[in-house]
């Protein structure tokens, strides 16, 4: 199987199918590997917000601090932004304008009329993977240096229909980029996952072990397929996520790699908080893991804000759901001491980056911050 990196149409090469067979090399097996967040990106790539029922009775709050991350990231690098028709652009200029982002034919911001369910272009986008040099399979030759994966979303387990337009924007994104697709062939969404970009990628049990994602594969037939698909060599599992998370446990909310050794995990330091346990147990797992090599891994902690709490109900508020884009970092913040000790500790691990807070007070009240909405697209 040849992938081409000359204009031939992907699916003569990866067939849109839940499954490939047995005859046909995997992603892992092609030389492909899932890059780490940090390394440098072509684009980053959004999903306008315009489902009133994620920020009920707030989504108006929600476009001022929507359209600060965007200024902020077009500053460091192209921005894909879907949108569904004319009407939904306009509006979005206008926000973006208001925040004063630059616009028009220079700027880094390109919109793309692909409708979207809903604005979480993290578990909803592609999930694009890059070559890298290790011996390539057997008569395999001119491949093209990115693939995208594209796995089934069904909005959390189901939580919340309709999603099949969202089970649409992997295949757009890969058209557009000019790049060939492979469907993943189970439920992943990119934030129940984490790579360091040399073998290693975290997730939770509470999430992927879930019976509403994949109830008909085990836990090994779930581990084999990401080692496969995602060309990793190493799952590491944690336990539960944050209260108030309505994706079951994403990884993106508690704890993320930020060098190939280095992890930095949430805390909770009130004992009586009903995140201490789990947080405490995921830290306790993080330090009986290694490398690939067998070293153990470096765990830097950060605090978790205090409970964030809107109609009687606790949002899954954590500093944990940063975004690190190619020249800036953006952190979710809270208004809250806690916000610089998590700002000053991603300063030290991103020297060369300006680590951005943001006031996500209302955006929380969606069930997400900043790296929900972002979907990395790697360079080439």
């Amino acid at each position: 199987m040849i992938i081409c990196a000359d204009g031939c149409h992907p699916s003569a090469f990866f067939p849109e199918k839940s499954c490939v067979t047995h005859s046909d090399p995997t992603p892992k097996q092609l030389g492909y590997r899932l890059p780490a967040e940090w390394e440098r990106h072509e684009a980053t790539w959004l999903s306008w917000p315009h489902k009133e029922a994620s920020w009920p009775g707030k989504i108006d709050s929600i476009f001022p601090v929507y359209s600060q991350m965007v200024s902020a990231l077009a500053r460091s690098e192209t921005v894909h932004i879907n949108v569904n028709d004319d009407e939904m652009e306009a509006a979005a200029c206008r926000h973006l304008q208001q925040a004063g982002t630059s616009l028009g034919a220079a700027s880094n911001i390109v919109f793309h009329h692909f409708p979207t369910n809903d604005a979480w272009c993290r578990d909803h986008g592609a999930i694009i993977l890059a070559q890298h040099d290790i011996p390539r399979a057997a008569g395999v030759s001119r491949l093209s240096p990115r693939l995208a994966t594209d796995w089934d979303y069904n909005a959390w387990g189901d939580k919340y229909p309709p999603y099949d337009l969202d089970n649409l924007i992997p295949a757009k994104m890969a058209d557009h980029l000019g790049i060939p697709s492979i469907k993943g062939g189970m439920v992943l969404e990119g934030g129940s996952i984490d790579s360091n970009g040399a073998g290693l990628l975290l997730t939770t049990e509470n999430c992927l072990l879930n019976p509403n994602r994949n109830p008909h594969l085990t836990r090994a037939q779930i581990e084999a397929r990401i080692v496969d698909f995602l060309g990793v060599e190493k799952v590491l599992w944690l336990g539960e996520g944050i209260v108030g998370d309505d994706t079951d446990g994403h990884i993106d909310d508690i704890t993320r790699f930020v060098s190939r050794r280095t992890v930095v995990t949430t805390i909770e330091e009130d004992p009586a908080d009903d995140n201490y346990k789990p947080l405490r147990d995921n830290l306790r797992r993080l330090e009986l893991m290694c490398d690939l090599d067998g070293r153990p891994l470096e765990i830097v902690t950060i605090p978790m804000p205090p409970p964030v709490i809107y109609n009687g109900q606790r949002l899954p508020a954590s500093y944990a759901n940063f975004y690190i884009a190619n020249t800036v970092v953006l952190l979710p913040t809270y208004n809250h001491p806690n916000d610089e000790r998590a700002r000053a500790t991603l300063v030290k691990l991103f020297p060369t980056r300006q680590v951005v807070g943001l006031y996500c007070m209302d955006l929380i009240w969606g069930l997400g911050a900043f790296h929900c909405l972002t979907q990395q697209v790697p360079a080439a």
